[in-house]
């Protein structure tokens, strides 16, 4: 059985997220479909002709006195059809059906499973069509069926599914965009699905588009979709893995659309509330707070606002920054900005003080920091981050004995001096400085082993190096 989060449909601009669709829709409603010609060419049988007939002329009291018949005759001609201005009244027909009645999805599912026919397949059959309405309608259903009744769509068809609308959504030119993103806030609502669009890597599709320049209806509509994923503690406590909160952040900065700012917010506040792990929490609101959300909280605290949330949600998300601002130590701030990965020269990295004490705190969890900052050399294309990359990279080694070995294994020091002929200059300066910590560490060392070396031979002992 589904288990959907009911919100209020309002929420969803269910009319403006599929206008494209629906305009289309209306045209295709006015047409007249010659039902006898195809029964006289023995396209269709009596019986369907005679169902899908009556059902043109009255649907809902032919759907009641005859719902096993209607249910079968509209799954033969899905099947069996191929005609495009066919099979498109079909499915609009179909469509009316079930938006006129949520309860028919499950009079759908029972007759289908009486009649030993899958209702899955003719319309996952679709999605493979050159016709875009009829592609994006049969999605449109098969959103409806998977979310609206008591059967869950079977996860080999959910996988496929999932990766279909993943696809349709980072196509660019995708005129039925807002309908793709329309069938993925319904399909998030139910909790078992979203762990599926998880695993075919769906969060890094949604950060993705929304990192590159799209309408507001459509940033709406994956926010959305990323608010609904975060109503499951665990998939709140991992989302920031994928830069949510930094993309959200600069798109936060930049909307002029208050359904985008409240929905925006309302993440952000179930970044904080829904993780179970209090240090999850807390590393998001650091995460906020390096990525200047206090200071779009204050400019949104001097508007006013009609929706009430949005009031809440920032006085809520204010008191949780200021109190973690109050709690930061140099090193919780330093993490979350290496995790972020949008390094900045802020004041943690100039600060001999910090490198003393923290240095060998890179190591922790496995070096996940200082693989972070490597894995940044590797990838980024921003001078400035290549620059703080090397600097750090270069303190690091400078303040821990064990620093250049480590970042050896790492494979960190062929990489700092492949920056060595960066067109920055600046990334070529900070690669130089690195280097000469690396180099000048090993001549410490040296020293240091030498003057050991003379003490234990005036001592009468032997040289570290061996014996003669």
């Amino acid at each position: 059985m589904t288990t959907a989060l009911y919100l209020p449909e309002e929420n969803i601009d269910m009319i403006a997220a599929t206008s494209v669709l629906q305009q289309q829709a209306a045209d295709i409603r006015m047409r007249t479909i010659n039902w006898a010609s195809y029964m006289q060419s023995q396209m269709i049988s009596q019986e369907d002709y005679q169902a899908i007939s009556a059902l043109d002329k009255s649907r809902a009291s032919y759907l009641t006195q005859n719902s096993t018949q209607a249910v079968k005759t509209l799954l033969n001609l899905v099947s069996h059809l191929s005609k495009d201005s066919t099979i498109q009244y079909i499915l609009v027909l179909l469509d009316d059906l079930l938006q006129e009645d949520r309860s028919r999805v499950d009079l759908f599912h029972e007759t289908s499973a009486k009649l030993k026919q899958c209702i899955w397949g003719p319309f996952l059959n679709l999605l493979n069509r050159q016709d875009g309405f009829i592609v994006n309608m049969a999605s449109r259903i098969l959103a409806k069926f998977a979310c609206w009744g008591h059967e869950s769509m079977p996860k080999s068809d959910l996988n496929f599914y999932l990766q279909f609308l993943k696809d349709q959504l980072a196509n660019n030119s995708n005129e039925y965009i807002q309908s793709v993103a329309r069938c993925l806030q319904m399909m998030l609502r139910v909790d078992e699905y979203r762990f599926a669009f998880v695993s075919v890597d769906g969060i890094s599709t949604l950060i993705r588009i929304l990192s590159t320049r799209v309408n507001f209806q459509v940033q709406y509509q994956l926010i959305f979709c990323l608010w609904v994923l975060t109503f499951n503690p665990l998939l709140a406590a991992k989302m920031n893995k994928f830069s949510v909160i930094p993309i959200l952040a600069d798109i936060l900065s930049d909307c002029a659309k208050e359904k985008v700012t409240r929905i925006i917010l309302a993440v952000f506040r179930n970044l904080i509330e829904k993780p179970e792990d209090a240090s999850v929490a807390k590393d998001h609101c650091i995460a906020m707070v390096q990525s200047k959300v206090l200071k779009q909280l204050s400019i949104l605290e001097q508007r006013r606002f009609d929706d009430e949330d949005i009031t809440a949600d920032v006085e809520y998300l204010s008191e949780k920054l200021q109190n973690s601002v109050q709690d930061l130590s140099s090193f919780d701030e330093y993490a979350t900005e290496v995790r972020s990965g949008r390094l900045e020269w802020s004041p943690v990295h100039k600060s001999a003080k910090f490198w003393r004490e923290n240095a060998q705190r890179l190591n922790e969890k496995n070096y996940e920091l200082l693989r972070i900052l490597v894995h940044l050399l590797e990838t980024s294309k921003d001078a400035i981050i290549l620059s703080v990359a090397c600097f750090d990279i270069g303190e690091y080694v400078r303040h821990y004995p064990r620093g250049k070995h480590v970042l050896e294994q790492l494979g960190g020091k062929q990489i700092v001096m492949q920056h060595l002929g960066h067109e920055d200059p600046n990334v070529r300066y900070e690669a130089l400085l690195a280097v000469q910590k690396l180099m000048v560490h090993n001549w410490e060392y040296l020293g240091k082993q030498l003057e050991k070396d003379n003490e234990n031979q005036k001592q009468g002992a032997a040289p570290i190096a061996g014996k003669a």
